[in-house]
């Protein structure tokens, strides 16, 4: 037997767009790493953490808007598929993308921890990857299970070089594109 040198997709990115677009509403799907994977529904904390960064980031940055769910091409030669819970990027800017979007114009991608077996593996390891090899120049990590905020960013080589990890209540410093503080004190609001 010959072992395995390569990694082997599940199936094509058609194929999944394909099985995307026919899923039941009630399922998100993404596809990373070559692996279909199912996201959990969002509870209404999760939505609520979203809608406050929303907020946020129209107060700081009004020519910009927190896209949520939107989907995106990632990966390096975007050969994966995300739905990162908030997308920052210029107002408009899914505007003809269709189902996914490319990077490009894109500041930050933002995930919110669900309470699910499979979110460390996909969001604080599979994620950073994915985002950091199509460019985005900031990930937001808001991590319900520890009560804390991780933001990346440095992307280069398929990995960001910097990380930061403070616990909710920090005021954390949102790099360049992004460039605004964030108080994270209400995050301890919603975490269950």
């Amino acid at each position: 037997m010959t072992p395995r040198t390569e990694h082997r997709p599940q199936m094509t990115v058609e194929e999944f767009e394909e099985l995307e677009r026919h899923a039941p509403e009630t399922v998100r799907l993404e596809f990373i790493n070559g692996k279909v994977q199912v996201k959990a529904v969002t509870d209404g904390n999760h939505d609520q953490i979203i809608a406050w960064l929303q907020r946020l980031c129209m107060q700081h940055r009004p020519e910009l808007w927190l896209y949520g769910d939107r989907g995106m091409k990632v990966e390096s030669y975007r050969k994966g598929r995300a739905r990162p819970d908030g997308v920052l990027a210029p107002f408009g800017f899914p505007k003809g993308h269709g189902d996914w979007s490319e990077t490009a114009g894109v500041l930050m991608a933002v995930e919110v921890t669900s309470y699910d077996s499979d979110t460390h593996q996909r969001d604080r390891v599979e994620k950073p990857d994915a985002y950091a090899a199509a460019g985005i120049p900031v990930y937001l990590l808001i991590d319900r299970d520890d009560a804390s905020v991780v933001v990346f960013n440095q992307p280069e080589n398929g990995r960001y070089r910097h990380e930061e990890k403070l616990p909710f209540g920090a005021t954390l410093k949102l790099p360049e594109p992004v460039d605004f503080a964030l108080d994270t004190e209400p995050l301890k609001e919603f975490v269950d």
